[in-house]
């Protein structure tokens, strides 16, 4: 839980949403509520948009320092040292520990929370560099009370040789409690996974009715999955804890109005279970997750989001990337979009051992139009 508490801290980091309160000489900048106040918006400006690209890749606030940001150049520096020192305090004891398995749980968890603070600052300096050319996207004011899906998935894994997927799911809101289930079913081979959760909203406004706030949040979330493998004659299945954040980066700076910031950590058990004459397996996996993304639409029927992540977990069909020091999770990028009326889309791009590719019509029902 210390862990937890720490990266999730750490992922939000205070930062202000600020606007001028007077012109001239004697200008202050005084802290006000983002829900009364719009925040000035930078311009953009093409000298500080390429130094936060070459060498602001590496110094991620060379850029809003040449432009005379200084707050946000700070909070950069900031939050970029701090991934860097996470991820020295994690990375350094395993490597002198051998990867012991009495210690590499916790040490994984910090070295993990120190690449999600360095990619989303990196992420976050180049978003920023660019993101004064062109207006933001707002987090939808309010989302359905319940989503229907139904998509194809394709899976193209070397492992395996399942390819093609039915995809159905379901997303209800109910003021602070989130409620998911889905299912994918190759008709060839007969491979079924479905996934049964739900969340609790911990801290800020409900999907359902945000009115005014941003998207910032703290959730709980709680989940069981079931995976057939009736080809190769195993089951899968188990069960999850897993506490996620998010992070309105307005809040960091108005240059990145318009976009978020995501990380979580959690814990599943889970067992393999074979129908011929193998010993079943029951093991533990460390959840963790961050991701980058923005908002779509700016009010109105467009509404949605768009993720840049990466997941930990090895259990879903891309699998985890394998690499020589150790298996790391997989990359993706996903979005959820309503585009006018009831009707939306939904799709996915996962990259791991894998190459997964989805996507979704979705229809609401209820809310607003």
């Amino acid at each position: 839980m210390k862990v937890q508490l720490m990266v999730l801290a750490l992922a939000v980091l205070p930062g202000a949403v600020r606007a001028q309160v007077s012109e001239g000489p004697g200008a202050v900048d005084a802290p006000v509520s983002q829900e009364l106040v719009e925040p000035v918006r930078p311009r953009f400006e093409v000298l500080p948009a390429a130094v936060s690209v070459v060498p602001g890749v590496l110094l991620h606030g060379l850029g809003p320092l040449v432009a005379g940001d200084t707050p946000t150049a700070a909070r950069h520096f900031l939050l970029e040292g701090t991934g860097l020192g996470l991820l020295a305090a994690g990375g350094v004891p395993i490597a002198m520990s051998g990867a012991s398995r009495r210690v590499i749980g916790p040490l994984y968890a910090v070295t993990l929370a120190g690449v999600g603070l360095l990619s989303i600052s990196t992420l976050a300096n180049l978003y920023g560099a660019v993101s004064p050319a062109f207006p933001p996207g707002e987090v939808a004011r309010s989302l359905p009370p319940l989503e229907l899906e139904v998509g194809y998935q394709h899976v193209v894994d070397p492992a395996f040789d399942y390819r093609h997927f039915v995809s159905v799911g379901a997303l209800a809101r109910l003021e602070r409690v989130r409620l998911e289930a889905g299912a994918k079913l190759s008709p060839d081979e007969g491979n079924l996974r479905v996934r049964v959760g739900g969340a609790y909203r911990l801290l800020g406004a409900p999907e359902g009715a945000r009115a005014g706030a941003d998207g910032t949040a703290l959730d709980l979330e709680a989940a069981a999955l079931v995976h057939r493998y009736p080809a190769e004659a195993f089951t899968l299945g188990g069960g999850e804890l897993f506490l996620r954040g998010r992070y309105d980066m307005a809040r960091f700076s108005p240059r990145m109005a318009g976009s978020f910031a995501e990380m979580g950590v959690g814990f599943a058990m889970q067992g393999y279970v074979y129908t011929g004459p193998v010993d079943d397996i029951l093991f533990e996996q460390l959840l963790f997750t961050f991701g980058y993304g923005v908002y779509l639409g700016r009010g109105g029927p467009f509404r949605g989001e768009a993720l840049l992540y990466y997941d930990h977990r090895k259990d879903d069909f891309p699998g985890g990337i394998k690499a020589g020091g150790g298996v790391p999770g997989y990359v993706g990028l996903r979005g959820r979009m309503l585009l006018t009326g009831p009707w939306g889309v939904s799709a996915d791009l996962q990259v791991g051992s894998a190459l997964v590719g989805r996507v979704s019509l979705v229809y609401a029902l209820g809310g607003e139009p």
